[in-house]
């Protein structure tokens, strides 16, 4: 399983439900990569999606404790146990978290790797990922050249979680 996410220089990622940029080469990176594959994501993540509809040309599962939140398009899973049974039946590389924050949280030490988007600019968040430079069982293992989409400078960047230090 893998985490893709998008984070400002101070490791932001969302603000009033919304993300905190929108770089169309982000977009379409995001998209490349999880098309076809297995998305994991919060409710109010989903819920922020447009329409309310699920990723198209992906498995969408939402991981949510709110007993009366239904979908028909999405599985849904009310704790961690049921979320890996869900997704025992697919290759752990084609699984991908989507955010927001408090999946990231829940679900990043069974992460074998990050694809991060490091946005060189600061915006005011109230949803955060964790600063995987300052985590010692994260390494940055590639970082993009620096692309410009307007006045914002970002680049795609990988990091691999050490399995010896993760003790999971």
């Amino acid at each position: 399983m893998k985490a893709i996410v998008a984070v400002d220089a101070n490791w932001g990622i969302g603000c009033g439900g919304r993300l905190l940029q929108h770089i169309p080469e982000d977009m379409k990176f995001f998209k490349q990569t999880t098309l076809h594959k297995v998305v994991i994501m919060g409710r109010e993540t989903f819920e922020s999606l447009p329409g309310q509809e699920p990723l198209k040309d992906r498995v969408n599962i939402v991981l949510s404790r709110k007993a009366d939140f239904i979908h028909e398009k999405v599985t849904i899973c009310r704790s961690l146990p049921e979320l890996f049974r869900a997704i025992a039946q697919y290759d752990t590389d084609d699984v991908f978290v989507i955010g927001g924050e408090s999946v990231y949280t829940q679900l990043l030490p069974y992460c074998s790797a990050a694809l991060v988007t490091k946005i060189e600019k600061l915006y005011v968040a109230d949803k955060f990922f964790v600063d995987l430079d300052e985590e010692k069982n994260w390494r940055l293992v590639a970082a993009g050249e620096p692309k410009s989409y307007q006045d914002i400078r970002f680049s795609f960047c990988t990091y691999v979680q050490d399995e010896t230090a993760a003790g999971v």
